[in-house]
């Protein structure tokens, strides 16, 4: 039994953008990346090389950068909705708190960055690991790994890496994420290329679709505003 309650399964037609080479599944997750297997974190082949450049130059000066989460299947994203659709349900949320609440941090299947295989969430190799990894006090002040959060802000823009999720007051959308980094080289322009085919307004006009009509503008474009620029 199909346990995702929101997302309906529906096929995309192919479309191939010829100067970036990607299709339309895999912008909503439903095909690895170009490249993706030949690294284990399924990221595409420029991306990987670029953050081992990175890692490489981050180990010099005694940070080493551990990826925790990569390339994200549409599936996966569904299992990770629908898990955290039915904890709010439980705890008495209605169908469209219990979608506002998942919002907050998680992504709706198919509208995910990490089905790109340009995205990250990254996290400091450290002797006393923390047991919740990805919350934002781990990342600053004296936490786990405020040493990596403060060598990415100075170093990681030249090796074309983004914060996505930033902490300006401005920005719309999902929480504040430390960990979450982007290689803007392609996914500005896998971005271009979703909006130009309106494959997020073909996800979001689901019958069934939980989310407000304002996700597409508060929470996919609510983004570091230079990864638009």
């Amino acid at each position: 039994m199909r346990s995702i309650l929101f997302v309906t399964f529906y096929c995309i037609p192919f479309l191939l953008f010829s100067q970036l080479q990607i299709s339309t599944n895999e912008i909503i997750g439903k095909q690895l990346p170009r490249g993706a297997t030949s690294n284990p974190y399924k990221l595409r082949k420029e991306v990987y090389d670029a953050f081992l450049l990175m890692k490489g130059a981050a180990l010099k000066d005694g940070i080493e950068i551990e990826i925790v989460s990569g390339f994200r299947s549409f599936g996966r994203q569904s299992a990770i909705w629908d898990r955290k659709f039915q904890k709010y349900q439980k705890q008495g949320f209605n169908k469209k708190e219990s979608a506002q609440k998942i919002i907050e941090y998680s992504t709706y299947p198919g509208t995910s960055r990490h089905h790109w295989g340009t995205d990250m969430d990254i996290i400091q190799k450290v002797k006393n690991r923390p047991t919740q990894l990805l919350v934002a006090k781990n990342f600053e002040n004296e936490g786990a790994f405020c040493e990596l959060h403060q060598w990415m802000q100075k170093h990681s823009e030249r090796f074309g890496f983004y914060l996505v999720y930033t902490k300006d007051i401005s920005r719309t959308g999902f929480s504040y994420e430390p960990w979450h980094y982007t290689y803007k080289p392609t996914s500005k322009k896998i971005l271009k290329r979703a909006l130009k085919s309106d494959v997020y307004g073909f996800l979001l006009k689901e019958d069934q679709n939980p989310l407000d009509f304002n996700y597409f503008n508060t929470h996919i474009l609510g983004i570091n505003s230079l990864l638009k620029e």
